[in-house]
């Protein structure tokens, strides 16, 4: 089965043909990334126009690229929540407008769990159920997936995500957005012991995340270095934060998993690009003889290959939408 799938969540418009859940024909991303690194991130109005100018193009290029036509298509898929909701509906009604005018069938797409299925391509022997560590810039779930359309909530961010961590600790330190992709990369050459910094926990909620706190702290300590005009060395800095905060998601990940006695542990969303997660939580799962997935690097970011993996099995349980189909800015990944 063929799906043409769409993306248009936040900064990227996104389109791409999948067949059958897990083989990818085509994918094509137009990336803002440029134009918001002016501001220093996302600017919700100037997205909207963007992908408003992007999605025609990039659809017909999708198609192309998988030297097919609407008619070889059998299902449009969209992600439809969560997101800036401008965004979104620039994706949702284009979605619309070809499923009215070619009378294929429109699938809603959750974006979260989009970022999940990404492993299904990446990974086609993976089936669940499975415990998911999503991590991104808006969001940090530990979720149990116990069929590809029937998942549970386990642990979640009390107030920061851990990709908005990342940005908000890199532009402190100058860098440009966005910020967690260059702090990774800094952190390289850095001692990720040089700066002691907090591991903040949720009492009577162990498998749930705090950032606010260790963002904080890592901001003092850039900031009153700063005035006492002392100079910090950036690696180290930039490592020792990385290093805080992959403890808290894989301590709590782990303790999820030993708890729930699950034996496969997968990564997904833009986080988990961060080379140390990728790291610590591959030999970790060795070291327990646990099996461990995680998605491309290509495939962390945003995408509508992943949309078009996840909305292949929300099709085939008979989720799909009629031309009343909305946006929502948020939505549980349990639905």
């Amino acid at each position: 089965m063929k799906i043409l799938a769409i993306e248009s969540s936040c900064d990227e418009t996104a389109a791409a043909v999948v067949e059958d859940g897990r083989t990818v024909l085509s994918s094509v991303v137009a990336s803002q990334v440029e134009e918001h690194r002016l501001y220093g991130g996302v600017v919700p109005e100037i997205a909207s126009r963007r992908h408003a100018e992007a999605i025609t193009p990039v659809v017909r290029q999708a198609l192309s690229d998988a030297n097919l036509s609407l008619c070889d298509i059998e299902a449009i898929a969209v992600t439809y929540a969560p997101g800036l909701i401008g965004a979104l509906l620039v994706g949702v009604n284009f979605a619309k407008g070809l499923s009215l005018s070619t009378g294929l069938p429109l699938v809603p797409t959750h974006h979260l769990r989009s970022h999940i299925a990404s492993n299904y391509i990446s990974n086609k022997e993976l089936k669940p159920p499975f415990l998911c560590l999503v991590v991104s810039g808006g969001h940090s779930h530990i979720v149990m997936v116990e069929d590809y359309t029937k998942m549970k909530i386990i642990g979640q961010t009390r107030d920061d995500a851990a990709g908005e961590a990342f940005d908000k600790a890199a532009r402190t330190m100058g860098m440009p957005y966005p910020g967690g992709i260059e702090l990774d990369k800094v952190a390289e050459n850095g001692n990720p012991k040089a700066f002691k910094l907090p591991r903040p926990t949720v009492h009577d909620a162990p498998y749930d995340f705090s950032f606010s706190g260790l963002k904080t702290a890592v901001i003092n300590l850039i900031h009153n270095a700063s005035q006492k005009g002392e100079e910090l060395n950036k690696a180290d800095v930039c490592a020792s934060f990385r290093y805080a905060v992959v403890d808290c998601l894989t301590t709590n990940f782990l303790k999820a998993a030993q708890d729930l006695n699950v034996k496969q542990l997968v990564i997904a969303g833009g986080v988990s690009a961060n080379s140390l997660l990728r790291s610590t939580l591959s030999e970790e799962c060795k070291k327990r003889g646990l099996r461990f997935y995680m998605p491309d690097k290509s495939l962390c970011g945003d995408n509508a290959a992943m949309v078009g993996a996840q909305g292949y099995y929300e099709y085939l349980s008979g989720n799909t939408a009629k031309s009343n189909l909305n946006a929502y800015a948020t939505m549980s990944i349990e639905i």
